[in-house]
């Protein structure tokens, strides 16, 4: 007998059916597997034979199941097809019904007592399930949240293979996990305890780099001596950033559910993420990719932060990788049989100090490198990619009486007011859907369109052109960078002190 189940399978961050066709002949009891599966897939043989054991099906002998993975030219790894396999092979046997195996799509990994074990990619399957129609979708119990991110779609959470052949008997009487996401969403944000700005003494122009940063999604760049304060700034960022909606927290869930980083105890990402990979990171690490292609740091930022501490003690080969997810916000991973491509819209936020030594132009202590070896230092940040950063700010050593004085009044909860106050007026610029362009991406058409200036500031930055010898990339993001600043201090047209302040953000020397 044949009979035909749905599974999905995962490409890059999305989901595609995968049909698991089951044919019983007469043979020797083997199952044999075509359709491009990995090693993990065909050792599933073993343990579909056991759970089906455990479950005391009088399985007839002398039976042969051929199982087929349409479509037979993707390539199919991991063990969550365990269970629509069992159930394709018992649907087979007659040991089951198949009223209603065209109905709902399964996934999950079988024990060899018959428990189902979790899966990776639960989201995006349960995604693709709804799109194709499908009533239901039976999963691990431990996913069963996750899957009830998808409104519309009937979840059935299941532990044991037993449960399933329940379902396939009469499912509206099995039980369901309720889906509504959203009612709880709000509530659940900003649990993270996320530190705050208060606790930064003194550094004023860093903190303002980053608020305006935070306000218009512009890359960031603090040098400075060792103590100086760059980690402890960039680890509050996160806390001045707009909150995520529940779409983009949706994007999110589904980017780490394919890698597997979901936190147990939740199903959901509800804040930005804040990646602060180590210098000794390897390029696929920071880019994604791998035998079993992964996405990587630069991904898992993404609509969050990407903080590269000691940047210039990165390879410079890993930096250059950098530069086209930073224009295009998303990396594309080329293997022979497949090419991926995940979404990398995060913000660059890197800190190194202004030497090997790092304390060259130190007030207090004397700077021990050579001219050769800081420009060695710093020849790790090609031209290419600081033209990338918009914000390139210095973080001085503080003095004395900001040591001394208490903590600052600013917390983050008052700049994180300003952000969102920014944020509104380029949704508003933007006709006032969510899907809008921070002044950070801008593209030529709407920096045109809404950062028209005057005669004085155009006069202005001709000059700066001329003295600092901006290139056109850098010269398009002090205009992105003076239209976030009249956004924050409620300017409805760019002004002149706006162009100023946003020329002194690019006025950094490497060498200084």
């Amino acid at each position: 007998m044949f009979s035909r189940v749905y599974s999905g399978g995962l490409l890059g961050v999305d989901a595609y059916r995968i049909e698991v066709e089951v044919d019983c002949s007469s043979g020797i009891g083997q199952i044999q597997l075509v359709g491009l599966p990995d090693t993990s897939i065909k050792e599933s043989q073993e343990r579909v034979r056991a759970a089906i054991k455990a479950c005391a099906f009088l399985v007839p002998p002398g039976k042969k199941w051929v199982v087929n993975l349409a479509p037979a030219y993707t390539r199919k790894e991991g063990p969550a097809y365990d269970l629509p396999i069992a159930i394709g092979v018992l649907a087979s046997t007659e040991l089951i019904p198949t009223t209603h195996l065209g109905s709902y799509w399964l996934i999950g990994e079988l024990s060899l007592d018959g428990s189902i074990r979790p899966v990776s990619g639960v989201l995006p399957i349960a995604l693709a399930a709804k799109e194709h129609g499908a009533l239901g979708i039976i999963v691990p119990e431990e996913n069963a949240e996750e899957a009830a991110l998808v409104e519309g779609l009937t979840v059935y959470p299941v532990s044991h293979l037993q449960q399933v052949c329940t379902i396939m008997r009469a499912p509206s009487r099995a039980a369901k996990v309720d889906t509504r996401p959203r009612d709880n969403f709000r509530q659940r944000q900003g649990s993270n305890n996320t530190p705050d700005f208060r606790d930064v003494r003194g550094q004023v122009n860093a903190k303002r780099a980053l608020q305006i940063a935070a306000a218009g999604h512009h890359n960031v760049l603090m040098v400075g001596p060792p103590g100086a304060g760059k980690s402890m700034l960039a680890q509050r960022l996160p806390s001045i950033m707009p909150p995520l909606s529940f779409e983009e927290a949706l994007e999110l869930t589904k980017l780490y559910s394919v890698a597997g980083l979901l936190k147990s105890k939740t199903s959901m990402v509800l804040d930005r993420p804040f990646r602060a990979p180590h210098h000794s990171a390897s390029a696929v690490g920071l880019v994604g990719g791998g035998s079993v292609p992964k996405p990587g740091e630069i991904s898992l930022s993404h609509k969050g932060i990407l903080f590269l501490d000691e940047l210039t003690e990165f390879p410079r080969a890993h930096l250059e990788t950098l530069r086209q997810p930073l224009e295009t916000a998303s990396v594309t991973i080329s293997r022979v049989s497949q090419t991926l491509t995940y979404p990398a819209n995060f913000l660059l936020v890197g800190a190194c100090n202004p030497c090997p030594c790092g304390y060259r132009n130190d007030p207090l202590k004397y700077c021990s490198c050579s001219p050769g070896q800081a420009d060695r230092y710093w020849s790790r940040l090609s031209g290419p990619l600081l033209d990338r950063i918009d914000l390139q700010i210095e973080v001085a050593r503080l003095k004395e009486n900001e040591l001394a004085q208490a903590f600052g009044s600013e917390t983050s909860e008052m700049m994180r007011l300003r952000v969102e106050r920014a944020v509104r007026k380029q949704r508003q610029r933007s006709g006032g859907n969510d899907s809008f362009v921070f002044n950070g991406h801008l593209s030529q058409r709407e920096i045109a369109k809404h950062c028209q200036i005057d005669e004085k500031s155009r006069s202005m930055l001709a000059k700066a052109i001329t003295h600092l010898g901006l290139s056109a990339r850098a010269y398009d993001r002090v205009l992105r960078i003076a239209r976030t600043i009249a956004d924050l201090d409620d300017h409805t047209k760019i002004q002149p002190e706006d162009i100023a302040e946003a020329i002194r953000y690019r006025t950094l020397s490497r060498a200084s």
